[in-house]
């Protein structure tokens, strides 16, 4: 599938390849993502004990919630498949910052922005914990940035763990 998007005016369209016409069809118009969509968080737990305590107490409240049922984790390992996924049935995909990488793994403008830019024209969110993807002004090309975008709900709540824990970049 290939997914473009012109801004928010246009919207987020999703295409597949037709073998026989060999052409590119539109199968998925006017993509929009749900504020709450499924319960589904992604990213690598692997890195659980380096992460900040926003990270650690949002992974917490998914996995193990007061009320409710716990969410699922799905991780790929690949941002397009990850964000893909997200992009289609909601949740959160996380690619916080860690005692190795304290301004996150993900390159701004080639990882970040695009991913950010068709998550909210889809009706997404997408942050770095204390501000919007697409606001940051970039100072190099190989910059990074911690990376939180998905369903507007999930996306605020880490958002407000960030506040609540006093983190900025």
């Amino acid at each position: 599938m290939v997914v473009i998007s012109l801004g928010k005016e246009s919207g987020v369209h999703g295409f597949m390849l037709d073998p026989s016409l060999g052409e590119f069809v539109l199968t998925h118009p006017k993509i929009t993502m749900a504020p709450k969509g499924k319960s589904i968080y992604s990213l690598n737990e692997g890195y659980a004990s380096t992460w900040n305590e926003a990270v650690k107490e949002y992974v917490n409240n998914k996995k193990f919630p007061q009320n409710g049922k716990s969410y699922s984790s799905r991780y790929v390992g690949s941002m397009v498949a990850d964000v893909h996924r997200t992009l289609v049935y909601g949740g959160i995909f996380m690619y916080p910052p860690s005692a190795s990488s304290p301004k996150g793994k993900l390159r701004l403008l080639y990882e970040a922005n695009p991913m950010a830019f068709i998550i909210e024209n889809a009706g997404g969110l997408a942050s770095t914990g204390s501000g919007r993807i697409l606001e940051i002004q970039p100072t190099k090309i190989h910059e990074r940035a911690p990376v939180f975008l998905g369903s507007a709900d999930e996306v605020n709540e880490i958002i407000a763990l960030y506040k609540k824990h006093n983190i900025t970049q």
